[in-house]
């Protein structure tokens, strides 16, 4: 059933204006003042492929996330039934099936809201997402797109952190990325993003200056570095999971207290090495700061840049560090264990709970 789910879905989403406004209204007559109708489309989007199923464990998480704050802001937790009759309302009006099907969707509709009461327990205050509009879109490599945004209001996000990201040419599809700087002055938020599924093939290859973007709530994932800490760092990147560890090189170019930081960036080859222009500016402007390339697969890398990212850092690995490692799974997969190995103590080890880069179905 969950594909004849998935499939109502997609129909529905065909007439995606229509049903948000028919969704709103449902939603307002038997519970009036909670959703705004400014919010309805994306709240629907969302709560629909919840229901639909069919994500991968981070692409649920990230619309747990999102939800779980809309149902706190819009005071909804009292009034689950009322959106679970809305949903169910609203895809058999543009999705109409069988009646088997009707009843897999209001059960779906009851287990989503289940599953979305225990998220809301759990949130914070604050928006559930924040609107934003694309304002750079860079393509340093094949395959690889920076994306500079500007939310409407301000993202209250601290560098290490993970942000939900949805564009409209997957409505209803939140995708983990972790912002690239450290917050600016003029709130705008820089995202690397690797083409590998759906959503992040839209995000390189689609998406325009102008396009607009929601960014979710902000969410810890293990990769915050402790203000009042003076330990150096060691950060190891391989890929777009450079982008959570430049911003903490930004965080301590805002307050060095005297730290040495070795930034260790993997890729196959030096031209691979995408975001090379911010790293050198940021190398030359702080003498506290060593970049280390890992060239894994270029014949014209020297002595101590040839090799994995993880095997190179392991080389610049001092006593009394604190390492952050962040990239695609295949490197994270068993590297605790290697800095253990090492003599890296666990509770110098910082990984993600979950990879920012390459999780998506």
């Amino acid at each position: 059933m969950t594909a004849a789910l998935a499939a109502s879905w997609s129909t529905l989403l065909r007439y995606a204006r229509a049903a948000a406004d028919d969704f709103w209204c449902a939603v307002e007559e038997r519970c009036p003042g909670r959703l705004p109708a400014k919010e309805a489309a994306v709240f629907l989007a969302a709560l629909g492929r919840l229901a639909a199923g069919g994500d991968d464990p981070a692409g649920r998480a990230a619309l747990l996330a999102v939800l779980g704050h809309a149902y706190r802001r819009h005071r909804l937790l009292p009034h689950q039934a009322a959106v679970e009759a809305a949903l169910a309302a609203t895809v058999a009006r543009h999705a109409p099936g069988t009646p088997g099907l009707a009843a897999a969707w209001a059960q779906a509709a009851r287990r989503a809201s289940a599953a979305v009461t225990r998220a809301a327990e759990r949130a914070g205050g604050g928006p559930a997402w924040w609107p934003a509009q694309v304002i750079g879109h860079d393509r340093p490599a094949e395959g690889v797109a920076i994306l500079t945004v500007r939310p409407w209001r301000r993202l209250p996000f601290r560098p290490g952190q993970a942000v939900p990201v949805c564009t409209e040419r997957w409505p209803g599809r939140w995708r983990w990325y972790s912002p690239a700087n450290a917050p600016r002055p003029d709130g705008t938020v820089e995202l690397h993003v690797r083409a590998v599924a759906a959503v992040s093939r839209a995000l390189v290859h689609e998406v325009r200056p102008g396009d607009p973007i929601w960014l979710g709530p902000p969410r810890d994932v293990g990769l915050g570095v402790d203000p009042a800490s003076r330990a150096d760092l060691l950060l190891v990147a391989g890929g777009t999971g450079l982008a959570p560890l430049r911003s903490l090189v930004e965080q301590v170019a805002a307050a060095p207290a005297g730290r040495q930081v070795t930034l260790v960036v993997g890729a196959r080859a030096f031209v691979d090495l995408y975001d090379s222009v911010s790293l050198d500016k940021l190398q030359r402007a702080h003498d506290w700061l060593t970049l280390v390339p890992a060239l894994s697969h270029d014949p014209l890398a020297g002595a101590g840049e040839r090799g994995d990212a993880l095997t190179v850092a392991l080389d610049h690995y001092r006593p009394g560090q604190e390492v952050y490692l962040c990239g695609p799974p295949p490197m994270l997969a068993g590297s605790r264990l290697r800095l253990l190995a090492a003599g890296v103590p666990a509770e110098h080890i910082n990984l993600p709970f979950c990879p920012l880069t390459g999780a998506e179905a």
